[in-house]
């Protein structure tokens, strides 16, 4: 190497050094106090801006001037049905679990008793909360709301009610059970749903009152004799329900209740829906389930979409919850229904691997729907909105079946303790990108729409609660692996 050469790589080492060294000043490591000021600040705001009398939407506009649950809303309606008032309030709980500062617990006692003030002398929830006083008569809310004809319609759609509840008995234990509001309204809905459910262990989509247990017979699934081939326009909201996961959150929501409360008549209502399950299974030649039966039993009507069918998506999460149920309880009676259902989804896959959402009764042909809503064996006209073929997951299903049988039974049941965060690379990047998309008001602002709005919608900015709650647990996890709780 002669002289200029090594001069000039000897400059070019100091550029590089220097340019390291500025490098590293510039990424200096976030802070768990920098930290823990934005996620106090994002709070904040959240609390004092966004929230109607603590409870919360889904997407507000930049600007809050406009905002939306599933549906348009005011700005004094709150949302339950999730990524609504349970999921916020769920973040309000984690950062306090993370960092331990009392200000977080008392966010979630106060959207807990926003919940409180949504509840139904149904006992459970409506997807909307109303706090507008002129408006809370149409509820029959048990505080402040209407008379006997008032809207007291408690619904197990969407993990709506589930929700609710779950977060509220989160937040009863949270407060040591001493919050007496808090308390007493899980007692009530607890007991409500108690009385909701069927002599055969299911519940109904929505219920006002407990049902006529007369009317509801225990009777193993069967085919009709014929069934409509046009929508007819029948009430649905009393059918045994499986559809969005209605049974399988109400059963998740007994266990969890049972483990809180130590009361194992909320475990013997989880089981008993567990053994609605095992009556549902529909005869040969298709072993799966419908999305819900009617008090014959039989598959049945629901929305205009929905036909008396047996169903490839909900019966994929019926597999899965009878796993759960095994998992809490060790009795193999509700593996015996896995091995036929799954043999006979496999053969009704379609070509391309996926299963469709309806299968005929009997006959097996995959059902759809035109445009126009007709019913048809053809999938080249389908509904956008509405998915009628759904992916298979029926690996996974098989080889987690395969595993709990290997597995002792005394080791499977989910046992809660309390999660441990370590620093990592990725954790403190998360950090960093987190802070930084904070604004001055202490806002995460991301692109985007209301989607109630429509085609006339000017937001092209919004707040989003599923982005709140993602960058809460973000530097919570960041603030408890930096050592958060003192």
């Amino acid at each position: 190497m002669n002289a200029r050469v090594a001069v000039w790589l000897c400059a070019l080492m100091a550029v590089v050094d220097s340019f390291g060294t500025f490098a590293a000043l510039a990424a200096e490591p976030t802070t768990k106090e920098e930290a823990a000021r934005a996620l106090r600040k994002a709070s904040d705001f959240f609390r004092t801006e966004v929230s109607a009398s603590g409870g919360y939407l889904w997407r507000y506009s930049d600007d809050l001037a406009r905002q939306e649950g599933e549906n348009q809303a005011s700005n004094t309606m709150a949302w339950v049905q999730p990524p609504g008032t349970p999921t916020v309030g769920g973040a309000f709980l984690f950062a306090y679990a993370a960092t331990g500062e009392q200000y977080f617990l008392e966010a979630a006692r106060e959207t807990a008793h926003a919940l409180v003030r949504g509840q139904l002398k149904s006992g459970g929830w409506d997807y909307r909360i109303e706090f507008n006083p002129k408006a809370r008569p149409k509820y029959a809310y048990r505080v402040e709301g209407g008379s006997s004809d008032a809207r007291n319609v408690t619904t197990l759609d969407d993990n709506t009610t589930q929700s609710a509840l779950r977060y509220l008995m989160h937040v009863d234990r949270a407060l040591g059970f001493k919050d007496d509001q808090v308390h007493e309204s899980v007692e009530y809905a607890l007991s409500s749903l108690l009385k909701a459910q069927y002599p055969n262990g299911a519940w109904p989509q929505r219920f006002s009152e407990p049902p006529d247990t007369s009317q509801y017979p225990v009777l193993k699934a069967n085919y009709p004799d014929s069934w409509p081939r046009e929508y007819p326009k029948v009430d649905y909201q009393s059918f045994y329900t499986f559809n969005d996961n209605s049974i399988a959150d109400a059963i998740d929501t007994m266990f969890e209740a049972e483990r809180i409360y130590g009361e194992a008549k909320y475990g013997a209502a989880a089981k008993k829906a567990g053994d609605f399950i095992l009556l549902a299974q529909m005869p040969q030649p298709q072993p799966a389930w419908a999305q819900q039966y009617n008090a014959q039993m039989q598959p049945a009507w629901a929305r205009r979409f929905e036909p008396a069918a047996v169903t490839g998506g909900e019966s994929q999460g019926v597999l899965r919850i009878l796993l759960s149920i095994y998992r809490e309880t060790g009795d193999k009676k509700y593996l015996a229904p896995i091995p036929a259902a799954v043999k006979y989804l496999r053969s009704s896959q379609l070509p391309d691997g996926q299963l469709a959402r309806f299968y005929e009764l009997q006959t097996n042909r995959p059902l759809y729907f035109t445009r126009q809503y007709e019913l048809t064996y053809n999938d080249d006209d389908l509904p956008t909105h509405y998915g009628f073929k759904v992916g298979s997951k029926l690996d996974s299903i098989e080889a987690e079946y395969e595993r709990l049988l290997k597995t002792d039974p005394a080791k499977l049941k989910p046992r809660e303790s309390k999660p441990t965060y370590k620093m990592s690379r990725s954790l403190a990047e998360q950090a960093r990108a987190t802070i930084d998309a904070l604004d001055k008001r202490g806002a995460w602002v991301e692109p985007g729409t209301l989607k109630s709005y429509g085609s006339d919608d000017p937001t092209k900015r919004v707040i989003d609660t599923r982005t709140y709650v993602k960058h809460v647990e973000a530097l919570s996890k960041f603030i408890a692996a930096s050592g958060g709780r003192e």
